[in-house]
Protein backbone atom coordinates (compact mmCIF):
# COMPACT_ATOMS: atom_id res chain seq x y z
CA UNK A 1 0.00 0.00 0.00
CA UNK A 2 1.21 3.30 -1.33
CA UNK A 3 0.27 5.62 1.52
CA UNK A 4 2.20 9.67 1.23
CA UNK A 5 0.62 11.82 4.19
CA UNK A 6 1.43 15.67 3.49
CA UNK A 7 1.65 18.49 6.30
CA UNK A 8 0.85 21.48 5.18
CA UNK A 9 -1.10 22.77 7.95
CA UNK A 10 2.10 24.27 10.39
CA UNK A 11 0.14 22.43 13.17
CA UNK A 12 2.07 19.15 14.51
CA UNK A 13 0.36 16.31 13.92
CA UNK A 14 0.95 12.69 14.95
CA UNK A 15 1.67 11.87 10.77
CA UNK A 16 2.70 8.10 11.74
CA UNK A 17 -0.60 7.70 13.52
CA UNK A 18 -2.19 8.92 10.49
CA UNK A 19 -0.25 6.38 8.25
CA UNK A 20 -0.57 3.42 10.71
CA UNK A 21 -4.46 3.50 10.43
CA UNK A 22 -5.05 4.54 7.02
CA UNK A 23 -2.96 1.40 6.40
CA UNK A 24 -5.14 -0.63 9.05
CA UNK A 25 -8.62 0.62 7.27
CA UNK A 26 -7.65 -0.34 3.39
CA UNK A 27 -6.13 -3.56 5.01
CA UNK A 28 -9.71 -4.18 6.96
CA UNK A 29 -11.42 -3.09 3.75
CA UNK A 30 -9.51 -5.77 1.37
CA UNK A 31 -8.17 -2.76 -0.58
CA UNK A 32 -5.66 -4.13 -2.99
CA UNK A 33 -1.82 -3.68 -1.73
CA UNK A 34 -0.76 -1.71 -4.59
CA UNK A 35 -3.00 0.50 -4.54
CA UNK A 36 -2.48 4.17 -3.68
CA UNK A 37 -3.42 6.81 -1.09
CA UNK A 38 -2.88 10.84 -0.29
CA UNK A 39 -3.39 12.32 2.98
CA UNK A 40 -2.79 16.12 2.94
CA UNK A 41 -3.15 18.13 6.11
CA UNK A 42 -3.88 21.84 5.67
CA UNK A 43 -4.93 24.75 7.45
CA UNK A 44 -8.54 26.04 8.11
CA UNK A 45 -8.00 28.68 5.18
CA UNK A 46 -7.02 26.13 2.98
CA UNK A 47 -9.92 23.85 4.27
CA UNK A 48 -12.83 26.85 3.68
CA UNK A 49 -11.47 27.33 0.17
CA UNK A 50 -11.74 23.11 -1.11
CA UNK A 51 -14.61 23.44 0.56
CA UNK A 52 -16.16 26.98 -0.95
CA UNK A 53 -14.74 25.39 -4.60
CA UNK A 54 -15.91 21.74 -4.11
CA UNK A 55 -18.89 21.99 -2.17
CA UNK A 56 -19.88 25.42 -2.24
CA UNK A 57 -20.22 25.58 1.54
CA UNK A 58 -18.76 28.58 3.55
CA UNK A 59 -16.13 27.57 6.21
CA UNK A 60 -13.56 25.06 6.59
CA UNK A 61 -14.52 21.66 7.55
CA UNK A 62 -12.87 18.91 8.90
CA UNK A 63 -12.70 16.78 5.86
CA UNK A 64 -12.74 16.49 2.46
CA UNK A 65 -12.49 12.95 0.58
CA UNK A 66 -11.56 12.99 -3.80
CA UNK A 67 -11.49 9.70 -5.26
CA UNK A 68 -10.06 8.99 -8.37
CA UNK A 69 -10.33 5.48 -9.40
CA UNK A 70 -13.55 4.59 -7.54
CA UNK A 71 -12.25 1.29 -6.34
CA UNK A 72 -14.66 -0.43 -3.69
CA UNK A 73 -14.26 -3.11 -1.41
CA UNK A 74 -14.70 -7.20 -3.06
CA UNK A 75 -17.79 -7.88 -3.11
CA UNK A 76 -16.95 -11.76 -1.83
CA UNK A 77 -14.02 -13.02 0.48
CA UNK A 78 -12.16 -14.85 -2.42
CA UNK A 79 -12.83 -11.40 -5.26
CA UNK A 80 -9.33 -10.70 -6.41
CA UNK A 81 -9.62 -7.20 -5.06
CA UNK A 82 -8.53 -4.34 -8.11
CA UNK A 83 -5.83 -2.00 -7.57
CA UNK A 84 -5.65 1.45 -8.30
CA UNK A 85 -5.26 4.82 -7.17
CA UNK A 86 -8.10 5.76 -4.13
CA UNK A 87 -7.96 9.46 -4.56
CA UNK A 88 -7.18 12.09 -1.51
CA UNK A 89 -8.25 12.77 1.91
CA UNK A 90 -7.86 16.51 3.23
CA UNK A 91 -7.76 17.01 6.63
CA UNK A 92 -7.89 20.26 8.88
CA UNK A 93 -6.38 19.92 12.02
CA UNK A 94 -7.99 23.08 13.72
CA UNK A 95 -11.45 21.58 13.10
CA UNK A 96 -10.62 18.11 14.31
CA UNK A 97 -9.14 20.19 17.60
CA UNK A 98 -12.30 21.84 18.00
CA UNK A 99 -14.44 18.63 17.49
CA UNK A 100 -12.55 16.64 19.28
CA UNK A 101 -13.06 19.04 22.32
CA UNK A 102 -16.65 19.42 21.53
CA UNK A 103 -17.36 15.58 21.03
CA UNK A 104 -19.30 13.50 24.00
CA UNK A 105 -16.54 11.54 24.67
CA UNK A 106 -13.72 14.41 24.50
CA UNK A 107 -10.95 13.15 22.91
CA UNK A 108 -7.33 14.66 21.59
CA UNK A 109 -7.42 16.30 17.94
CA UNK A 110 -4.62 13.50 17.16
CA UNK A 111 -7.62 11.21 18.09
CA UNK A 112 -10.19 13.40 16.08
CA UNK A 113 -7.53 13.01 12.58
CA UNK A 114 -7.63 9.05 13.17
CA UNK A 115 -11.37 9.15 13.42
CA UNK A 116 -11.54 11.63 10.35
CA UNK A 117 -8.76 9.88 8.32
CA UNK A 118 -10.98 6.40 8.58
CA UNK A 119 -14.19 8.26 7.39
CA UNK A 120 -11.91 9.95 4.65
CA UNK A 121 -11.18 6.45 3.54
CA UNK A 122 -14.81 5.00 3.40
CA UNK A 123 -16.17 7.65 1.49
CA UNK A 124 -13.46 7.42 -0.81
CA UNK A 125 -14.72 3.71 -1.15
CA UNK A 126 -18.16 4.88 -1.77
CA UNK A 127 -19.22 5.07 1.38
CA UNK A 128 -21.67 8.32 2.61
CA UNK A 129 -23.89 9.10 5.29
CA UNK A 130 -27.41 11.28 3.50
CA UNK A 131 -29.45 8.31 4.53
CA UNK A 132 -30.18 6.91 8.04
CA UNK A 133 -29.38 3.47 7.05
CA UNK A 134 -25.93 4.55 4.87
CA UNK A 135 -25.04 7.10 7.85
CA UNK A 136 -25.68 3.60 10.27
CA UNK A 137 -23.88 1.07 7.83
CA UNK A 138 -20.84 3.69 7.06
CA UNK A 139 -20.36 5.19 10.95
CA UNK A 140 -20.95 1.72 12.18
CA UNK A 141 -17.72 0.43 10.32
CA UNK A 142 -15.57 3.52 10.93
CA UNK A 143 -16.03 2.54 14.64
CA UNK A 144 -15.19 -1.12 14.06
CA UNK A 145 -12.14 0.42 12.35
CA UNK A 146 -11.06 2.51 14.75
CA UNK A 147 -11.51 0.51 17.63
CA UNK A 148 -9.92 -2.62 15.96
CA UNK A 149 -6.61 -0.18 15.37
CA UNK A 150 -7.16 0.80 18.96
CA UNK A 151 -7.38 -2.82 19.65
CA UNK A 152 -4.02 -3.70 18.08
CA UNK A 153 -2.18 -1.20 19.55
CA UNK A 154 -3.36 -1.14 22.91
CA UNK A 155 -4.36 1.92 23.53
CA UNK A 156 -7.30 2.48 26.35
CA UNK A 157 -10.43 4.25 27.09
CA UNK A 158 -13.17 5.10 24.45
CA UNK A 159 -12.57 5.55 21.26
CA UNK A 160 -13.34 8.60 19.65
CA UNK A 161 -17.48 9.06 19.52
CA UNK A 162 -18.16 10.06 15.16
CA UNK A 163 -18.51 13.61 15.17
CA UNK A 164 -18.26 14.29 11.37
CA UNK A 165 -21.95 14.94 10.21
Amino acid sequence: MSIDVNNESGTEVDEQAILDIARYALARMRIHPLSELSVIVVDADAMEQLHIQWMDLPGPTDVMSFPMDELRPPSKDDDEPPQGLLGDIVLCPEVAEKQGKEADTQHSMDEELQLLTVHGVLHLLGYDHEEPDEKAEMFGLQAAIVDGWRAERGLTGPSPAPTVS
